[in-house]
């Protein structure tokens, strides 16, 4: 019989989350709150953040019908194209009217799980990541909590990227990730709001904590 792999203690990615467990906590409360908070018949909108060479390669609406199929039923998903296409770039308008924000980074290789965000994709991340559902859509994980990746900024100090790291024993199974979804599901007039998910903390203040890399 073949032993069960141990995690490697030398190896820092490999982990379940970079999320502290009280940061894990905080996220959990505020995500269920926001789902407490829906009601019925209450749309959901959530913002795909993607690059333009990223909307511009062939396999767009097949990573958008991916990304569709991960969220919740009836979850109506917007991006560049759709919103901002011959018009202004409003995006704090936007972004108030937003239940959530998927951001599509540059992998650094197939299959990677470090994913690189540009200027724009990491300022769309900065002005929800407090408040909102965020995701990181990965090929190989589907998505990802931002809160459970480990995050850092990169160069050029002007127009500063965000790199991503996705970690190696990060599971769909995730607290986190179910909470995300939870927040991003539609009332259905059947469904009942627990008072559990009434009792709940206020919505997340400081998801990376103090001293945070996402700045």
């Amino acid at each position: 019989m073949h032993a069960t792999p141990k995690p490697r203690h030398d190896d820092p990615l490999d982990v379940e989350t970079f999320a502290r467990p009280e940061q894990q906590r905080r996220y959990i409360a505020a995500m269920h709150r926001i789902a407490a908070e829906r009601h019925t018949g209450d749309p959901v909108r959530v913002y795909v953040s993607a690059a333009p060479k990223t909307t511009g390669d062939t396999n767009w609406q097949r990573w958008l019908d991916r990304i569709a199929e991960d969220l919740p039923d009836g979850v109506e998903i917007l991006h560049y194209g759709s919103v901002f296409e011959g018009q202004a770039y409003a995006w704090d308008t936007l972004a108030s009217q937003l239940d959530g924000l998927v951001v599509i980074g540059k992998p650094k290789r197939l299959g990677s799980r470090v994913h690189v965000l540009g200027p724009v994709a990491r300022l769309e991340l900065r002005s929800l990541v407090a408040q909102k559902p965020v995701l990181l859509f990965t090929h190989n994980l589907g998505l990802v909590p931002v809160l459970d990746c480990k995050s850092q900024v990169m160069a050029p100090a002007e127009a500063p990227r965000l790199k991503l790291i996705a970690p190696k024993r990060w599971s769909r199974a995730s607290a986190t990730l179910q909470a995300a979804m939870a927040a991003l599901r539609l009332v259905a007039d059947n469904d009942q709001v627990t008072d559990a998910h009434r009792d709940t903390a206020d919505h997340l203040a400081a998801p990376f904590g103090v001293g945070s890399a996402v700045s």
